[in-house]
């Protein structure tokens, strides 16, 4: 809980916007049309809600609760309860989301360095997931928020630079110039489905665990209210740039073979001919379009490395805290959880790079997509009444995962291919229903002393 407002706010953003926001979104909007955009704006909504409305109550009641430091520890100290039920269900789902969603960060390195270099691709994804267990396990949380922080200036200024300067070329009459746009491109109005499912995306930041701790670490509620400032107003400047990158790209290239490659191949294309028009010399030229061009796409590496790392730590955390100590050694020392945090996150990724290096896997916007929607389903119902409803009880809040999960996943499965609409939005209706349904027919209530906490938690200045 030392953090400053700068390096929680450019570190809960660019734990959240991984590979998806340079190559997921933009392939989607290259592919689909501006219709896709209620997927920026969805994320943006909840963005700044969860900075306005749970960050700093999270932070407080976080305090107030023995101190917590992960959301299950949270979740289950909120209600002073001493069953472990509730921390092994959420380590269970982190464990398995936090899986498919480091595969996609991993997936993401690989076609990177396929497209970029020509360099085997399961060889990249091996290289890259190397090194961002090498300084997770070097620095731990505070490592990672640091290196977010300079990977966020990385992907804003990637982001800012090359959907305006292909916009540039464009305006001079290079490139596609539109002239392959398909029907309807710029139809912002699609279909009902499309906007309720973009929408949808907005409630998984009240649950996302490895966004959401970040409200917990900051300093002080002075702090907090310049860092929600700063991470709500790049990450809007992040989505603008991420779907113009897809407009761009449509103007400027025409149609490509693999959309997720939109960015890459537009900067690739961008610079040589920018720097050509500097009237150069031949290697001068070259060599300057070649060092701007890869530092542009190093946005992406960084943008995989920030979320995965933070990714991999909150599933360790959780499993050395919430389950190895309370159920398999509870004398453990400090270094033995170490120890048990590390291997967990060695488990991690060696199945994440199974999911990854599998070419039926599915794409990286998919992946995020599953995991996104489990999070959101699971913990934003839970989460949010734990902080704004006195009445919520641990059985409901047990009810309300365990129900937001399962709708979560049994949508996927069943319903979405019929009926168009995102997983996370039945999954977490259905989980805020369980979790007050469940708690509205406990007679006994949460207890005098969890309203006691309450009300103490609801008080700002911790």
């Amino acid at each position: 809980r030392n953090m400053g407002a700068w390096v929680s706010a450019l570190s809960a953003g660019a734990s959240d916007m991984s590979a998806w926001v340079l190559m997921g979104l933009p392939a989607s909007i290259y592919a689909f049309g501006i219709g896709q955009t209620w997927i920026a704006i969805g994320l943006g909504i909840g963005y700044a809600l969860s900075w306005i409305f749970e960050a700093p109550r999270l932070r407080r009641f976080s305090i107030a609760a023995k101190d917590s430091i992960t959301i299950p520890q949270y979740l289950t100290n909120r209600f002073l309860e001493e069953k472990k039920t509730l921390q092994v269900l959420c380590a269970v789902i982190f464990l398995v989301a936090y899986t498919v969603y480091a595969a996609s960060s991993i997936k993401a390195c690989g076609t990177l360095f396929n497209t970029v270099m020509n360099m085997d691709a399961t060889a990249a994804m091996y290289l890259a997931a190397f090194i961002i267990i090498s300084y997770t396990f070097l620095g731990g949380f505070s490592a990672v928020c640091w290196t977010d922080f300079f990977q966020g200036m990385i992907m804003l200024a990637a982001l800012l630079l090359a959907p305006i300067f292909a916009l540039a070329l464009v305006g001079q009459g290079e490139g596609a110039v539109g002239g392959q746009l398909p029907d309807g491109f710029f139809h912002l109005f699609t279909t009902p489905q499309d906007v309720i499912s973009g929408l949808g995306w907005g409630l998984g930041y009240f649950g996302m665990p490895h966004i959401i701790i970040r409200f917990m670490s900051i300093k002080s509620e002075k702090e907090l209210r310049k860092s929600s400032v700063i991470g709500i107003s790049w990450t809007v400047i992040i989505l603008v740039m991420s779907a113009l990158t897809a407009v761009a790209g449509r103007l400027y290239l025409g149609e490509i073979q693999d959309s997720s490659t939109v960015f890459i191949t537009m900067v690739r294309r961008i610079f040589p001919a920018l720097v050509s028009g500097l009237l150069l010399s031949a290697i001068l030229s070259a060599a300057m379009s070649t060092v701007v061009a890869g530092c542009i796409l190093a946005g992406i590496l960084a943008a995989t490395m920030s979320t995965a790392d933070s990714q991999l730590l909150a599933a360790s955390s959780a499993f050395a805290s919430d389950v190895y100590k309370p159920l398999i050694r509870k004398n453990a020392s400090d270094k033995e959880m170490l120890w048990a945090s590390r291997l967990v996150v060695m488990a991690i990724s060696v199945v994440a790079l199974l999911i990854a290096s599998n070419p039926n896997s599915g794409s990286i916007m998919g992946l995020v997509e599953n995991a996104w929607g489990v999070f959101g389903a699971a913990f934003g119902p839970v989460i949010l009444l734990s902080l704004f409803w006195k009445k919520l009880t641990f059985g409901g809040t047990v009810a309300g995962i365990a129900v937001g999960a399962g709708v979560d996943v049994l949508w996927l499965i069943l319903a979405k291919s019929a009926t168009g609409i995102y997983e996370i939005v039945p999954g977490f209706f259905a989980g805020l229903l369980a979790a007050w349904l469940v708690s509205a027919l406990d007679k006994k209530g949460p207890g005098a002393q969890v309203e006691a906490l309450f009300d103490e938690a609801s008080k700002p200045g911790l």
